[in-house]
């Protein structure tokens, strides 16, 4: 006796790995045994008959979350997480300018030496490097919206008491605290890319990555407008006003459904996908939600399996080099700025030259010229944005390498101001877009199980490589 009924359709992933195919039946298996090929399948999904042979007419649908959000589509709801998962983005982009500018700052107000310039600047990788699998872990175990609501308000506390560090000492362990807290930032792109249908998901995640460039221009208007007068204690604690915002309307943010369902909690997964359609103007799916609880979540051995290994080798190399580029050109632009044209200064004494270059402040034309490199961000941001989807995650990551490194070269000859800033800004506008695709393409290749772990990784290992820059641009 035939125990099937009526068919319905249901939207899947096709399998990237064909021997999973065939260890459990469709319904048992979900977005963390997929693959992340952007291609769509149709297939009919049956009604099981949940009476005997006898052939009862009462029937049961299942959907899994990820066809769930297919059929709600991209729409108000996620607009609304994109804006506040953006806030996180603008905090994360202000604590990394300030970088560029409290360097010069405290050179000359404390007489600092350059090496210790340059540890302010890596203390904060340093902690960052440290926390962003520890983030990365929690989020796994305990959920996305957890990790990042508790780094957000860890990255804000100490962010403000390093406004009143009273010595040196004091502003290295506080700044070093807020890389600790602010490593944990990259959770948002997890937690956004969950709520997310697969053909809105790279268009959406660069445009959230906007607000990095948002963030980036708006410290620098807030230092030229803040620094001369006021100096660099109100610069670190106005920088803090993003996260101030975040933490006042974490309340609002949704645990990701995905995860639930990894965690055992239907209940909770089915009343955020119902806000999610009520938001959206969409159906809530007829029937049951398939839930699969899977304990060994967050674990570093999963990254290494023979599935993946060769992906986070390759993507940790990725992640460092765009880093050491990106954080090392926009490290290295004051320090380029203030040196001057050095062929006109070749003609001086060595003595002299060092004397000149001993202490000097940022100036207003200072300011100017890195916001013109700054605002390299938004182009930067529409070619990736272009690239991604004609030619794919991985050309658009090597095409950015390969323009970045065409810009760098002509800074190694004698250059004008105006050529310089020209070359930067193209420069910085191809590294940033090549940083943006590493952040798409990484939450898309690995399953829920592991994913905040591997961005959080990944991320470690974009901190060791900005945590070296300063040494190299400073110091």
């Amino acid at each position: 006796m035939d125990n099937w009924s009526r068919s319905a359709k249901i939207s899947y992933k096709r399998w990237r790995n064909p021997e999973l195919r065939g260890e459990a039946s469709f319904v048992s298996q979900i977005d963390e045994h997929q693959g992340t090929d952007n291609e769509i399948c149709t297939i009919a999904s049956r009604r099981v008959d949940s009476g005997s042979t006898s052939g009862l007419k009462k029937t049961e649908e299942t959907f899994t979350v990820e066809a769930a959000l297919e059929a709600f589509g991209f729409g108000k709801f996620q607009i609304k997480m994109g804006l506040l998962t953006g806030l996180s983005w603008i905090a994360d982009a202000m604590e990394m300018m300030i970088l560029s500018i409290l360097g010069p700052q405290l050179h000359c107000e404390w007489s600092l030496p350059k090496y210790k310039v340059a540890l302010i600047t890596s203390v904060v990788f340093i902690g960052m490097g440290i926390s962003s699998p520890v983030w990365g872990n929690v989020s796994d175990k305990y959920g996305r919206r957890v990790g990042l609501t508790i780094c957000m308000c860890f990255t804000l506390y100490y962010g403000l008491l390093s406004a009143f560090a009273p010595v040196y000492g004091w502003l290295l362990v506080l700044r070093g605290l807020v890389g600790f807290g602010i490593g944990g930032a990259p959770q948002s792109v997890t937690l956004y890319s969950e709520f997310l249908p697969v053909k809105a998901r790279g268009s959406s995640i660069m445009l959230i990555s906007a607000f990095w460039a948002i963030g980036a221009v708006f410290e620098v208007l807030l230092a030229l407008w803040i620094m001369p007068t006021h100096g660099w204690r109100w610069l670190l604690g106005l920088s803090t006003l993003p996260m101030i915002i975040f933490v006042c309307l974490c309340f609002w943010l949704p645990e990701s459904p995905r995860f639930d369902v990894l965690s055992g909690k239907r209940e909770k997964a089915m009343a955020t996908l119902a806000r999610i359609a009520k938001d959206n103007g969409k159906a809530m799916p007829q029937g049951k939600l398939i839930a699969y609880k899977q304990d060994g979540r967050g674990q570093i051995k999963d990254l290494f399996s023979p599935q993946y290994w060769q992906t986070t080798l390759f993507l940790w190399f990725i992640w460092f080099a765009n880093a050491f580029s990106y954080y090392g050109i926009v490290l290295l632009t004051t320090e380029l700025f203030q040196a001057g044209h050095l062929c006109e200064t070749t003609h001086r004494t060595t003595t002299e030259l060092s004397c000149s270059l001993e202490c000097k402040y940022l100036t207003s034309a200072d300011y100017k010229d890195l916001l013109w490199t700054t605002l390299a961000e938004f182009p930067g941001l529409l070619v990736i944005l272009v690239a991604v989807d004609r030619i794919g995650r991985k050309k658009s990551m090597a095409l950015c390498f390969f323009m970045f490194s065409l810009c760098i070269l002509p800074l190694y000859v004698c250059t004008g101001r105006t050529a310089l800033t020209i070359f930067i800004f193209i420069g910085r506008a191809f590294i940033s877009a090549g940083f943006q695709a590493a952040f798409v393409y990484t939450p898309e290749v690995y399953p829920t199980a592991n994913r905040a772990l591997a961005m959080g990784t990944s991320s470690a290992m974009a901190r060791v490589g900005a945590l070296i820059t300063p040494f190299v641009a400073q110091g």
